[in-house]
């Protein structure tokens, strides 16, 4: 219920809406109910009217059929077109805000939460479970209401034909609120684990689809066919144990909605055959069964819809209760001032408890000075990196920038003083300009040309086939490895930060465009603190300072000179490179 407490914020802002919704489908509800009282006002007072011509009975059908029509034709429509236009409004705006924030929440989440997530399960909650909570909208606010004021209105209007009759028509109430009572808890289970399920297909699919030039490239189809199929069955698995309880539901209730219009036809016919009850009357008792049971027949039908929008609930609350790893202290300042001096102040670090990737990392950084950090892969030269933007906090020690500890910062003003460029840089399927403009994205024509220029990408783009505003496509897929490295650099020098890290930036170019993106990266390099993590060490000789990490620990420090002279794990590297 804790969910419906706080989905009830996001609709308290539109409870006009859904008032104005209400009572405009109580009105499209209620003209319809006037159909039972017309057949039995046509068959007592018409039809079965004493010493009244065939010609008079005929004028008097005629005047409240054109009224009836007036109605149905001419008042109805309208009703109906604005009851729908404002209900689904009202809905979709409320899941507009949902996502809204949502997506602020996603933004905020650390790189841990999404390195143990499949962003296609978080996609699925965001897009697929976000949808279903509408019918709780729809449903559970407007048609439940509409339901519930048809079912009343038309026991008040049976009341007023025969109030016995009226008994046995509503005896069957009972028994359908405990049915209904029995299946809603563990139809609301069943709901959740099918939704879940649902959303591990997807987030495999999702991974599948980003990954198929690998499945394509080891022929391993075959094999995720089988891995796809367990996904897919436990999916159906799960839909299937859904759908048997649901039918039972259905089942249980649907006989018990049958029963009361039998008992009431029969009831009603004797009470005709003993003379104290018309036939008009027995018409429309019957239709009024039809207009009793059917609302309640859909309320089986909602109870299941909303048992289907709560569990969607649950797993949407339970993405927004996601705790943030990466928070701004009350205390926090702006950076508003960077010199670029960087301090290392005896790092630890480990992802999990258990799992200790750096080991007391001590080093400083001068404003301004290039500093290479080398060593075998896995050692955590990534991981140092990624501390100095807060992607994740150090678990012991400090990382203070201009004298400051990093956590003391506003995130995000620290953030805009860094810039990265990554061995595979995420590229937008959007054009070229957009994606330069992530940099900054209120520059002007003119900076965005000059900083493709800065990064030797203005040529190529203007080979492109629309220029800048060329769509690249997913991931940066029709351009080449190179291309998209040099748009990334662009990017960055766009946003010109006084701090830049370098990732394995050109690690899995050519020669030729390494060449091209050196002379981008030492000229983006000049008079700012640039860390470079290199897999080839002749790109980095002219640092000021190489780090050599072994194991998450610092072995050497000094430049390529003074390494080299120590003939120690540096030149070690060093020599193999040159080997090889």
């Amino acid at each position: 219920m804790n969910s419906i407490k706080r989905y009830l914020s996001f609709v308290k802002p539109y409870w006009k809406q859904i008032i104005a919704t209400v009572l405009i489908g109580m009105l499209k509800f209620g003209i319809p109910l006037i159909i039972p009282l017309i057949l039995k006002y046509i068959i007592d007072d018409i039809i079965g009217a004493q010493g009244v011509t065939a010609a008079e009975k005929l004028t008097s059908l005629y005047w409240l059929m054109g009224v009836v029509l007036v109605i149905f034709v001419v008042i109805r429509p309208p009703v109906e077109y604005y009851r729908q236009y404002f209900a689904q409004w009202t809905g979709n705006k409320i899941l507009y805000d949902i996502r809204e924030q949502l997506f602020t929440h996603l933004q905020r989440l650390s790189l841990k939460f999404y390195s143990n997530r499949k962003s296609g399960e978080i996609i699925s909650r965001v897009i697929h479970d976000v949808e279903q909570t509408k019918n709780f909208i729809i449903t559970g606010m407007m048609n439940i209401w509409l339901d519930m004021f048809t079912i009343v209105a038309a026991i008040v209007i049976m009341m007023t034909m025969n109030v016995w009759l009226t008994l046995v028509a509503i005896s069957i109430l009972p028994l359908y609120a405990l049915a209904i009572k029995f299946f809603y808890s563990r139809l609301r289970h069943l709901t959740r684990r099918r939704s879940q399920a649902l959303a591990e297909v997807q987030g495999h699919l999702h991974e599948r689809l980003q990954g198929m030039n690998v499945i394509r490239s080891f022929a391993l189809e075959d094999h995720e066919q089988v891995q796809f199929d367990k996904q897919n069955r436990n999916f159906l698995n799960k839909a299937v144990d859904h759908t048997k309880w649901n039918a039972k539901t259905f089942a249980v209730i649907n006989t018990l909605t049958d029963i009361a219009p039998i008992i009431v036809i029969g009831v009603a016919a004797a009470f005709v055959i003993q003379m104290n009850l018309s036939v008009g009357t027995l018409v429309a008792f019957a239709t009024y069964m039809d207009r009793l049971y059917n609302p309640l027949r859909r309320l089986v039908n909602s109870s299941t819809t909303l048992t289907q929008a709560i569990a969607s609930m649950d797993r949407v609350f339970e993405l927004a209760d996601e705790k943030y790893d990466i928070t701004d202290k009350q205390e926090s300042v702006e950076y508003d001032y960077p010199r670029g001096e960087v301090i290392f102040d005896h790092v630890s670090f480990s992802y999990h408890d258990d799992q200790k990737i750096l080991h007391d990392i001590h080093f400083c950084v001068e404003p301004g000075e290039t500093v290479a950090i080398v060593g075998m892969s896995g050692g955590g030269k990534s991981t140092i990196m990624s501390l100095i933007p807060r992607f994740y906090d150090v678990t012991a020690g400090r990382i203070l920038i201009d004298g400051r500890d990093i956590r003391d910062y506003k995130v995000r003003s620290l953030r805009d003083r860094i810039g990265m460029v990554l061995q595979d840089n995420v590229i937008f399927s959007d054009s070229v300009r957009f994606n330069i403009l992530m940099g900054r994205p209120d520059a002007s024509e003119a900076e965005v040309i000059a900083a493709a220029k800065a990064a030797n990408a203005h040529d190529f783009i203007m080979e492109l086939a629309e220029g800048y505003d060329t769509n690249i496509g997913e991931r940066g897929v029709k351009l080449s490895g190179g291309q998209k490295q040099r748009i990334a650099i662009a990017r960055v020098f766009l946003k010109s930060p006084q701090i830049l890290i370098f990732d394995e930036a050109t690690s899995s170019l050519d020669l030729e465009s390494e060449h091209l993106i050196q002379q981008s990266l030492l000229r983006l390099a000049e008079s700012r603190t640039t860390f470079i993590v290199a897999h080839r060490l002749s790109t980095i000789t002219h640092a000021d300072k190489i780090i050599v990490i072994e194991d998450g620990k610092l072995v050497e420090a000094g430049s390529h000179e003074q390494l080299m002279a120590k003939s120690g794990a540096y030149h070690r590297l060093f020599q193999v490179q040159q080997l090889t």
